[in-house]
């Protein structure tokens, strides 16, 4: 499926993720079960009320893409003396991140963005994305749903002793302190940032609330200082909520020294009504060096248990080995 066409997909579930009913589910069964031929490409989760334009989400400013999946600013951005730049103490207390870390770039530089790693070798990664907006934590506090973490999930990697790399928020940390200390305690995990309240960094972004401008760095920042004290297998990657940026956004996070992560294989089961879809998208799109994006959000991804075991099974007959994130982008 082309990336348009996997952008206005991913908008529709997107813009259904708000409601979190069962009718809304309903509604999207359509657009998350494959076309007749070709393969199935549907969105990683974000909140909205309403469809998105059907222009899509703004393209980034990055281009120019080489083997390896990253796209390169035309023109790197630095943060200098006289450049515009955050309040510095909206990065107080914060260090220039430790080069051996994984992901970590040149502070003060604008981040790459990667989509996948090189396509050589037999290995692919499994992203998770864990989000958390004001209205999932208002949902759980009045009883709506049960739960935003797929204890399933873990343990299902766990018990196969299978590595995987968790975008957390920091909103999702705060409320499932126990999970993310079970997370950073397994050697084979890895811990990134999807910022803390998963708004988004750009305008027209499946009207997800934006956050300002003059916020970005700190959002990131304290995300970073959220996980930070938890351990575990730390890296300097970063995901946007809806897969939306732009120069400015990119140009927020010069500070921090980071990667940007998007991905090449968008599963589709955030409200997926029934696992053999999420199965179709990921088999018919992965390919060595993949990174897959998933969802642990047990409420409103409730499928994607069920189809991890048949993507695992898929994955071996394909010959392809799921790694850490930090494995796949540099190459077997």
């Amino acid at each position: 499926m082309s990336r348009p066409r996997s952008r206005l997909l991913l908008g529709a579930l997107v813009a259904a993720a708000v409601l979190g009913t069962a009718t809304s589910a309903i509604a999207l069964g359509a657009a998350l079960s494959p076309p007749s031929r070709g393969p199935v490409s549907a969105a990683a989760s974000s909140e909205a009320s309403h469809p998105p334009d059907p222009a899509g989400p703004p393209t980034p400013a990055a281009s120019g893409r080489n083997g390896s999946g990253t796209t390169q600013p035309d023109e790197p951005t630095t943060i200098g003396p006289g450049a515009a730049s955050p309040n510095p103490s909206t990065v107080a207390g914060d260090t220039p991140p430790d080069r051996g870390v994984p992901g970590a770039t040149r502070a003060g530089t604008r981040p790459p963005v990667v989509d996948h790693g090189p396509r050589t070798g037999n290995r692919v990664a499994l992203t998770f994305d864990a989000d958390m907006t004001d209205s999932m934590l208002y949902s759980l506090r009045t009883g709506r749903v049960k739960s935003y973490a797929n204890l399933r999930i873990v343990e299902l990697l766990e018990r196969e002793q299978l590595p995987a790399t968790f975008f957390l928020t920091g909103k999702w940390v705060e409320r499932y302190p126990e999970l993310t200390r079970r997370l950073a305690g397994n050697p084979r995990f890895e811990l990134a940032n999807h910022t803390y309240g998963h708004q988004a960094f750009t305008g027209n972004c499946y009207d997800l609330p934006r956050v300002p401008s003059r916020n970005m760095t700190e959002d990131v920042a304290k995300t970073f200082r959220v996980i930070e004290p938890y351990g575990g297998r730390q890296t300097r990657y970063f995901r946007f909520p809806g897969l939306c940026h732009d120069g400015e956004a990119l140009a927020s996070l010069a500070p921090l020294g980071v990667t940007v992560v998007d991905g090449d294989v968008v599963s589709g089961d955030p409200f997926a009504t029934a696992w053999q879809p999420i199965v179709r998208a990921v088999l018919d799109q992965v390919r060595p060096g993949s990174v897959v994006i998933l969802h642990v959000t047990e409420a409103n991804a409730a499928m994607t248990d069920e189809a991890l075991p048949h993507i695992l099974a898929g994955l071996r007959e394909r010959g392809l080995v799921p790694a850490t994130l930090s494995e796949v982008l540099v190459g077997s």
